[in-house]
């Protein structure tokens, strides 16, 4: 029994039955056309509504913003409707469910965006990526991603308000609070990092101004459904999609003190979770825990002892589960009987239909 796992825990107005987190993974199910939510998936989140906490895979806040063939949206009201059966289907199970809002920036195709090129920060590639599409003249597939226009003032103003409006449509949608993705490479991490970001105005340069475009979408979602349903996820240390900081232990300390400032329900932090990866700074880990006052998260390669002595260690209040939440929908149960993980089968990740996503059994006592 992993006694600091089971500790039931207080987020914003929820009590959580556990510290287990379910996090956000991107699983390719959602109806065609329309990008909707749908029952599949109402079915894959409520066989796992024993975690503490489910964050729903990313979702797009607007066209502009989908990074992937067949990814869900919020920005329609079809869209709303169909996440409802989700949030419902959770509820009933006694969950609690957050929805992660996604845009992708430049992590894209014009093939998904309805041939518009994509935004960004600045117009930087990010290289070596490839997005998955499916844009009907040819078999879906990965293509490279494109060089992304610099975003305008108008721009950065209109997303602000996309962001503002998913949020609300979130709440409508039923869910208990939104996570934006601010993590990955995706738009918001494009302008904090400074690989990714070359603007010479008020949202580039130093530290504080590549962190404004978080601060100015933390406050317009803040403003509109309360800080206390708002959590942020970032990713420090990885590379993904071609996003690279200079100097990352600075820049993210700052984030956390600038997040805690508009007193967010929690810090989501993904970690490095590839073979190999190196371990997130003990020092790091300290100086974030001291700048930021809410529930805080990590996420990435955790077995239960891992979880339970970072738990006990006092560096964070829960811990995200991801791939073995796929294969095991009842991993809190497992955890606290010690019952053996299922492995997740690779191929069925991505699109396709209820097998590799709603049939994994529970354990067989």
């Amino acid at each position: 029994m992993k006694q600091a796992l089971f500790q039931p825990l207080q987020l914003g107005r929820y009590t959580l039955v556990n510290r287990i987190v379910m996090p956000p993974m991107t699983r390719s199910r959602a109806t065609q056309p329309g990008n909707e939510a749908n029952d599949i998936m109402a079915t894959y989140y409520a066989q796992r509504a024993s975690a503490g906490l489910i964050v729903a895979e990313g979702t797009q806040i607007s066209a502009m913003g989908q990074g992937y063939a067949w990814t869900p949206g919020i920005y329609t009201q079809a869209q709303i409707d169909g996440w409802k059966k989700t949030t419902t289907a959770v509820h009933a199970k006694g969950g609690v469910i957050f929805a992660q809002l996604w845009h992708v920036g430049r992590v894209t195709h014009p093939d998904n965006i309805g041939g518009a090129q994509p935004i960004s920060s600045s117009a930087i590639k990010a290289e070596n990526v490839k997005v998955f599409v499916d844009n009907g003249k040819a078999e879906p597939g990965f293509v490279d991603v494109v060089e992304p226009r610099a975003m305008t003032k108008d721009d950065i103003k209109q997303v602000i308000g996309e962001y503002r409006q998913a949020a609300l449509n979130a709440i409508e949608a039923g869910f208990d609070g939104i996570e934006l993705h601010a993590a990955n490479g995706y738009l918001i991490n494009q302008f904090i990092d400074s690989g990714a970001n070359n603007r010479t105005d008020e949202y580039g340069g130093s530290v504080d101004n590549r962190l404004r475009f978080l601060a100015d979408v933390v406050e317009a979602v803040v403003d509109a459904i309360g800080a206390d349903r708002v959590g942020v996820r970032l990713a420090p240390f990885t590379s993904l999609n071609g996003t690279v900081d200079a100097n990352p232990v600075e820049t993210y300390t700052a984030a956390a003190a600038l997040l805690n400032q508009y007193n967010i329900v929690y810090l989501h932090i993904a970690e490095v979770d590839w073979d190999d990866a190196p371990e997130t700074p003990l020092s790091f880990k300290q100086a974030v825990r001291a700048a930021f006052k809410g529930v805080l998260i990590y996420a990435g390669k955790y077995d239960a002892e891992k979880a339970e002595q970072t738990l006990n260690d006092g560096l964070a209040d829960m811990i995200g589960f991801g791939r073995p939440f796929v294969a095991n929908p009842d991993l809190p149960d497992r955890i606290k009987h010690g019952y053996s993980w299922a492995e997740h089968d690779p191929a069925t990740l991505f699109g396709g239909a209820e097998k590799g996503l709603t049939d994994y059994p529970e354990y067989a006592k």
